[in-house]
């Protein structure tokens, strides 16, 4: 299955990716995301998002089939020609060094620093608006690794922001945040794709908050792409009670005008 909406910044033709031990992976997975588009991965524990993520950032390369991220096959570009055009957040880690929160920041910089140049007025600048932009400006001399799980995930959000990328990708970026932090980086996200054009493409787990910021929806079900579209097409109750093996409760918010998704407890069907 394949949509794409204008120019693809994403293309995926028939890609597999299967590991050593035979868990996980992708299998045939065909899909195009259009330039500015805002793209959530769902599916269950296993499914093949992080795969899907962990391709297209170039960190392993398919074992069939052919991929294409802003116009190179990722596994195959230079890493500072990649990262110029695509910023990654990941799982969080510790850096095991004492690095300042704006040390890090300044690391999404690299990629557009020739050999040992020193950053400039415009990369301090760039630092300055992603910390600001993300509220961690007033930990800038906080050594990274003695802040908290929510205060280092908006950090590297930072330092993916002060990277100028054309494509975010993004592994469960909300995993830290509370409910407030949470809103405020969608939010950002929003104003960001809409005013630079940035594509966003984000494993969720909540499919509440796939359904409220993100034009499309891809759906993965035991590595293989079941579907990819409009919150509304994708995320039906029967799609959901299949993918998750679990009873749902399906409909549209009135205020938001946005699905509402709540898991129903066994007790309901006693």
């Amino acid at each position: 299955m394949s949509v794409a909406t204008g120019r693809p910044i994403i293309s995926l033709e028939g890609v597999s990716y299967r590991y050593a031990d035979g868990g996980g992976g992708l299998e045939n997975v065909s899909l195009e995301v259009g330039v500015g588009r805002m793209v959530a991965v769902v599916g269950p524990n296993g499914s093949g998002k992080t795969t899907l993520l962990r391709l297209l950032s170039g960190s392993i390369m398919p074992q069939r089939g052919i991929i294409r991220v802003c116009g190179q096959e990722p596994a195959r570009a230079g890493r500072a020609s990649l990262a110029r055009k695509v910023a990654v957040v990941g799982p969080q880690s510790q850096l095991g060094f004492p690095y300042t929160v704006v040390e890090v920041v300044l690391m999404g910089r690299a990629p557009h620093l020739e050999g040992f140049r020193l950053e400039s007025e415009k990369d301090l600048a760039a630092a300055r608006a992603a910390m600001e932009a993300t509220n961690v400006l007033s930990l800038a001399e906080r050594p990274f690794d003695t802040l908290s799980s929510g205060e280092r995930q908006r950090v590297s959000i930072a330092r993916a922001l002060a990277q100028e990328p054309q494509l975010l990708l993004l592994d469960e970026p909300a995993a830290f945040l509370d409910i407030k932090q949470a809103s405020a980086l969608y939010e950002l996200l929003e104003d960001r794709n809409r005013d630079t054009g940035l594509t966003v493409v984000s494993v969720l787990h909540d499919l509440n908050l796939a359904s409220h910021y993100f034009d499309e929806v891809a759906m993965f079900a035991g590595g293989r792409l079941r579907a990819i579209g409009c919150p509304e097409d994708v995320m039906t109750y029967a799609a959901i009670r299949e993918v998750f093996d679990t009873d749902v409760y399906v409909d549209l918010n009135d205020l938001t005008g946005k699905l509402n998704i709540l898991p129903l407890p066994r007790s309901r069907n006693s």
